[in-house]
Parts: C-alpha cells; sequence; structure tokens
C-alpha cells in the first residue's frame, strides 16, 4: 500500500493551443497538486481564468481542486499506469472582456480559446461582428497589412471565420473584403489588436458562455437539453436553453436561486416574476449537478472579485480614447503617443485597490444568501 501511494501516475494536460503537457501525480494528488505542476511548466505564477476539466460523455466539467483526482478519474486512475495515462485540459472557466487583467501567457491562451469559440459561433444575427473579429485576429496575428505582389491571399478564410458564414459569403467574398478591413487598423499595435479581439469576442452571443448537458425528465436516457450561461451583471446570470437545437429559453435569475437538489435535480427560478416557471432539469449524476453548481457559485465570486479592477480599467480606456482623440486633432507629428495606462495586470490591480481603498485580493464579503442551496 506504501509503494502504491507512493507509485506517479501519468497525466496529460492539453491547452487550449493543443499543446500538451505531461505531468505525473501521486495517487493520493488532489487537483490543486496537478495545476500547480501545470504552472510550473508554463512559467507563471497563477491562473486567473483557467481550471482544470474533465471529458465525461462529450461534456467538460471543472474538477474541484480540493478533492482528489481519483475522485473524477476513477479506475483509470486506480489502476494506472496499465490504462495509460489520464487526460484533463486546462479550460476557460470564466469569461473576462478586458484582457488588460490577464497576465501574458494565460492572455495568449484566453485569445487561443476566444478564437476557437468564435469559429465554433452559431451567433448568425451578428455577421457583421465577425468581420471585425476576423480584421483584429489577422491584426495581431500578421500585423499592419501589406500587399505582397500578386499573393494578395495571405490567410485561409477557414481559419477566421465559421463555416456557416464561408457558406453564406464565399470563400472569395471573405478574401477580397477581409485585407479592406485589415488594413484600417494599419498602425494598431499587434497587443493592442489581441485586446480588442478579447472584448469583441465577449459580445458575441454564444462565446462567453458554458453549456452543460441535462435531461428534461429523470426517465430520459439522452440528453435532450443543452443550457448555457453567462454573467449579465454581478448578481444575475443569463441562460440559454435549448431543446433539440431549437432556441426556447432565456432568462436571467440569482445566482441563489440556483439549486441542486436530491442529487440529479436541478432547478432553476426567475427572479421577480410570478409568471415565469421554473426550470427543472436532471443531469447525469449527482455529482454532475455538484460540479454545475460550484462552477456557478465560484464564477459569481469571481464576477464580484474583479469587479473594481474592470471598473477602473474602462475608466481608463475611456480617458485614452479622450486623449488620442485630442493628440489627432492637434496633428501631432509623433507617430506612436505613449500608453495613457499601463498593460501590467498587477498595476492595474494596485490601481483598482488605491481608487476604491479596498484589496481586490482581500477576503471577498458577500451575503450569506449568496451560498445557500
Amino acid at each position: 500500500d506504501k509503494m502504491k501511494s507512493k507509485a506517479k501516475h501519468q497525466v496529460c494536460v492539453f491547452l487550449p493551443n493543443k499543446q500538451r503537457l505531461d505531468c505525473s501525480s501521486g495517487l493520493k494528488s488532489r487537483g490543486q497538486d496537478l495545476l500547480s505542476e501545470v504552472l510550473e511548466q508554463l512559467e507563471i505564477s497563477g491562473l486567473q481564468i483557467f481550471g482544470l476539466a474533465i471529458l465525461r460523455d462529450n461534456e467538460y466539467l471543472f474538477i474541484d481542486l480540493e478533492q482528489k483526482l481519483s475522485k473524477y478519474l476513477g479506475q483509470r486512475w486506480t489502476k494506472a499506469p496499465k490504462m495509460g495515462p489520464s487526460i484533463l485540459f486546462l479550460r476557460v472557466q470564466y469569461y473576462l472582456d478586458s484582457g488588460r487583467l490577464i497576465h501574458g501567457r494565460e492572455l495568449r491562451l484566453y485569445y487561443t480559446a476566444l478564437r476557437q469559440k468564435v469559429l465554433r459561433s452559431q451567433s448568425r444575427q451578428q455577421e457583421d461582428l465577425f468581420f471585425q473579429l476576423a480584421s483584429h485576429a489577422l491584426q495581431a496575428e500578421v500585423g499592419d497589412f501589406e500587399i505582397q505582389g500578386k499573393h494578395k491571399h495571405y490567410f485561409l478564410p477557414e481559419d477566421y471565420f465559421p463555416s456557416w458564414l464561408i457558406k453564406k459569403r464565399g470563400r472569395n467574398y471573405l478574401l477580397q473584403h477581409s485585407p479592406k478591413l485589415h488594413e484600417e487598423l494599419r498602425g494598431l499595435p499587434k497587443r493592442e489588436a489581441l485586446l480588442e479581439f478579447v472584448k469583441l469576442a465577449n459580445t458575441v452571443e454564444d462565446v462567453p458562455v458554458t453549456l452543460y448537458k441535462m435531461r428534461q425528465n429523470k426517465k430520459e436516457q439522452k440528453f435532450s437539453i443543452i443550457f448555457g450561461f453567462t454573467w449579465t451583471d454581478l448578481e444575475h446570470v443569463s441562460f440559454q436553453v435549448s431543446l433539440s437545437a431549437i432556441y426556447i429559453h432565456r432568462r436571467a435569475c440569482s445566482v441563489h436561486h440556483i439549486r441542486a437538489l436530491t442529487g440529479c435535480r436541478f432547478e432553476i427560478h426567475a427572479v421577480g416574476s410570478l409568471c415565469l416557471p421554473k426550470l427543472v432539469f436532471h443531469s447525469q449524476s449527482a455529482l454532475h449537478s455538484a460540479l454545475v453548481l460550484k462552477h456557478l457559485r465560484n464564477s459569481h465570486r469571481f464576477t464580484i472579485s474583479v469587479r473594481d479592477a474592470l471598473s477602473h480599467v474602462r475608466q481608463m480606456e475611456q480617458i485614452q480614447v479622450i486623449c488620442h482623440f485630442n493628440l489627432f486633432a492637434e496633428d501631432l507629428s509623433v507617430q506612436e503617443s505613449e500608453e495613457v495606462f499601463v498593460d501590467s495586470p498587477d498595476d492595474m490591480l494596485w490601481l483598482a485597490e488605491l481608487l476604491s481603498e479596498v484589496s481586490v485580493d482581500g477576503p471577498l464579503v458577500l451575503p450569506t444568501s449568496a451560498w445557500t442551496g
């Protein structure tokens, strides 16, 4: 038994950029132990918006880092190495529309994850937005638009547009018009283009959304419900509920009106409305319900923790716009004006603390009702 407890288990952690990290953990290791090894390999001190997830029934579930890995990996964990390495994924757990609060390496991973979600988006009513996203992605990755002789097609539409948009407009249309939008961003630094992409991507309806599968009733054998949640403000979360891929519900509710009851039963109550019925789902297991509920509540805590920093970043961005406009109006000959604000996440957090006289990293003071079931 002592030998088993000391034995190392191989774990593969896949990143959003498809990179694979080979890690090793003990039989009694917890999620936090594995995350610490991931951080060491990435050479960063911490992750704000990413979490470790398992893939179960074609669905990603974020694990509780305080629990042992054996709780989530089952026989593959206890019988390793005979069954090969266990697999986990580093995925976006919380969405931020401002990349200025995210450290460099994590920001690149976040950008990559958003790029992939944009390509999979089905938000067809926001077609114009995808052209803006493509032009900012090109500026962030290629830099200023340059005509290379006769070779004007310097990108593949499949890498920058959802498949439905390519089918609708045609590849030639995208290859003809996208460079014009890209050229309009000439002079915009790559980092600023990346930050603007992050901001725009979070306005796509189905991008900053986490999806979970549920059943309409507990007797169903297949999952017939897919719902996604995203935060609309500090107190309310918006749910998009689909039945067989058909959009049927969209509502906001308070975080403490979302409950996991009697194991697999999951309830969502609308706030401030007596006419809207509660939504009742059935998950595949008690563990599934518990992890979904924990993700919701952790997302709420995260939203509150970055509230002040986000507010001040947006204020500083407005000041930057005004300053750049004034510089343009005065027709200064300086090619690149000095940044009005700093991009360091640490500096932005410091600014939030200075202006609000509270510590962003300090303990959260939340109403007890927000965490009751």
